[in-house]
């Protein structure tokens, strides 16, 4: 099951929180920004998963004796796009080359959707970012990963803005996150 849903720019600032288990917005707050340092802190060449921070793993939900352990938050995925990290936290069930898979499926459907999408898009647009995970994930479970499905039920919805057709592009912020042609993966 996926647990969380995050997305930091490389300030730390957050684009996108979505939680699937209830937390208290304090442990919310410093789970945010504990994972985003164990993130940004890792070298270019360091693998994409990590246990998860002890914050989550000691506050998770009280869990029975009888039930079974292999449903707590355990793992933490992530990827590295141009000035954005994608996050996915998740139970030890979740495999985590297809959570490397979704979260490209979901920059790709986001560059589908917003035409060389960047970090601005994110900002104004966070309608969009929600609608997007909204067809891939319900409840933490993982129900699509078509990217045509996901931009057509995006688009069904109208929560796509479209850009200004004489807004250009500038380097940094505006050079998008690299799915056109310059894609930027640092990681394995």
């Amino acid at each position: 099951m996926i647990n969380a849903f995050l997305v930091f720019n490389g300030q730390g600032q957050p684009r996108l929180t979505k939680f699937y288990t209830q937390l208290d917005t304090s442990i919310q707050q410093r789970l945010i920004s504990e994972i985003f340092t164990l993130v940004s802190n890792r070298p270019l060449g360091s693998c994409n998963f990590l246990p998860l921070p002890p914050l989550l793993a000691a506050s998770g939900t009280s869990h029975s004796s009888s039930e079974p352990h292999n449903d707590v938050p355990s793992l933490v995925t992530y990827r590295h796009y141009a000035t954005l990290y994608f996050i996915i936290i998740s139970t030890s069930t979740e495999s985590p080359l297809a959570l490397i898979d979704l979260i490209q499926v979901y920059v790709e459907a986001l560059d589908r959707l917003f035409e060389n999408v960047c970090e601005l898009d994110l900002i104004f647009n966070f309608e969009t970012l929600h609608s997007t995970l909204g067809e891939m994930i319900v409840g933490g479970v993982v129900i699509e990963t078509n990217g045509d499905r996901i931009v057509s039920g995006v688009r069904a919805q109208g929560t796509v803005a479209k850009r200004p057709v004489n807004e250009g592009r500038s380097a940094g912020l505006g050079a998008g996150l690299g799915m056109g042609g310059n894609f930027v993966w640092h990681g394995r």
